[in-house]
């Protein structure tokens, strides 16, 4: 069986047993055979579980989603990191603060360093990268997805201009749609 396939089976019975029970967070949620086959891909037990519990109680992420996302940071630590994670988890306090701009588009410097973060297996913990406010962010500056978003600031190597233009043009696209898809 793919990875792929035993990610998207792991992540049905985790769904399953969240609904089943009163769900403990992370680590004691996420079985020991669970734990190796997502250090496997660069993952850790409490990024599973916030995936898991968003899904569970508001049906986004996708599945599908969640897989793509997976398959970004899998791709990074396999390629990248060569197969080592990350070591020094960042603190909540060293992501950028919602409200910090650039290119006056707020949201944008802390999305940017969780991506970034989110690659290298170092978010801090209780941190989820597309969580509620990134999904917001993401739909509404571009409709990006956010698979998409992670391999955009992996190929911009630490170059926030990159990404900048990225979400621009991401959005101007967007706004180009929606005014051909109003009535004349």
């Amino acid at each position: 069986m793919e990875w792929n396939d035993r990610f998207m089976a792991m992540f049905t019975e985790m769904v399953a047993r969240f609904h089943s029970q009163d769900s403990p967070a992370g680590g004691q949620f996420v079985l020991p055979h669970e734990r190796e086959a997502l250090a496997s891909v660069g993952y850790s037990p409490q990024e599973m579980y916030a995936y898991v519990e968003d899904y569970a109680r508001l049906g986004d992420p996708s599945p599908s989603t969640v897989l793509l996302i997976a398959a970004a940071r899998r791709s990074f630590f396999l390629t990248v990191q060569r197969g080592i994670a990350g070591s020094a988890q960042l603190r909540e306090t060293d992501l950028p603060s919602p409200e910090e701009t650039l290119q006056d588009i707020s949201y944008l410097p802390r999305i940017i360093r969780k991506a970034e973060a989110k690659l290298y297996g170092t978010l801090p913990v209780g941190t989820m990268f597309y969580c509620s406010k990134d999904r917001e962010f993401l739909r509404t500056h571009g409709d990006i997805h956010p698979a998409d978003f992670l391999y955009v600031v992996w190929g911009a190597h630490g170059d926030r201009q990159k990404v900048i233009s990225y979400v621009l043009r991401m959005m101007a696209v967007q706004k180009k749609r929606g005014e051909t898809n109003q009535p004349n």
